[in-house]
């Protein structure tokens, strides 16, 4: 149902430079087709949904939302814990390390972290390791 996800940044080229990373983690590659001087785009396959890092349209200073997070579905808990570790190898900070929640050892794993701008994202797998 999600077509694509946007978040915010001040300084294009430094997102570039975490979210590379941190994407390729999942596969995501860069869609040239999208991207700009403005904006780039992420994506695992043409049919798949898109992550947007983009500065402002109206030129305003791009602000983190109180409450919003996006969260990316990871295949494993292997890569959870990697994406978590590159996010904050690249300067993210950690919001919650890697681990089960609640009390299902099978059930939810996630690990949180705000990117370079202050968003907040879930790296999360949902069932047995």
């Amino acid at each position: 149902m999600i077509g694509y996800t946007m978040v915010g940044t001040n300084d294009l080229a430094r997102a570039r430079v975490f979210y590379d990373a941190v994407m390729s983690i999942f596969g995501a590659r860069v869609v040239e087709a999208y991207t700009n001087e403005k904006r780039v785009w992420y994506a695992t396959s043409a049919a798949g949904p898109l992550l947007a890092v983009t500065m402002p349209h109206d030129g305003g200073k791009a602000n983190a939302g109180n409450g919003a997070m996006v969260a990316l579905s990871a295949a494993s808990r292997e890569v959870v814990n990697k994406a978590h570790a590159e996010a904050l190898k690249k300067g993210g900070a950690d919001e919650g390390a890697p681990g089960v929640r609640g009390d299902d050892p099978n059930g939810f794993y996630g690990a949180y972290f705000r990117d370079l701008d202050g968003n907040k994202f879930c790296v999360y797998k949902i069932g047995p390791a």
